[in-house]
């Protein structure tokens, strides 16, 4: 038997009432996720400018390494340089595919926030019926 004292109206105003701020809730969340991934990815998008700044000289002088030790092998001065470009640049292409298939918006989105809400729907749904 049902003790509450108010109307169907009054309750379906309330119901109203408590999805609406739940709605508002689940919104406020899924923005301060965003913000916290985007700050992640900030973060994460410095430290590789800063990576790369600094192995940047290294590698250049590494890679004449190479080269001069291929040329001290008896390769001529052009293939040598040839060989040692095209590697490198076939692993900076790899490098960037790689890189860019993360920083993809999908990895932006509120993961926990949209399964949150799909879990409210689904209780608001079974409180309806």
């Amino acid at each position: 038997m049902n003790t509450d004292p108010r109307g169907i109206p009054e309750l379906l105003k309330s119901v109203g009432n408590d999805l609406t701020t739940l709605l508002r809730q689940e919104v406020r969340l899924a923005s301060t996720e965003t913000r916290e991934k985007l700050g992640e990815m900030t973060g994460a998008i410095g430290l590789l400018a800063g990576a790369a700044i600094i192995a940047i000289p290294g590698l250049v002088l590494f890679l004449q390494a190479v080269a001069t030790m291929l040329m001290a092998n008896g390769m001529a001065a052009q293939w040598a340089l040839l060989i040692v470009g095209v590697v490198v640049l076939a692993i900076g292409a790899i490098l960037l595919m790689v890189g860019l298939g993360r920083l993809r918006a999908s990895h932006l989105s509120p993961d926990r926030t949209l399964h949150q809400i799909r879990r409210d729907a689904a209780v608001a749904k079974e409180q309806i019926r």
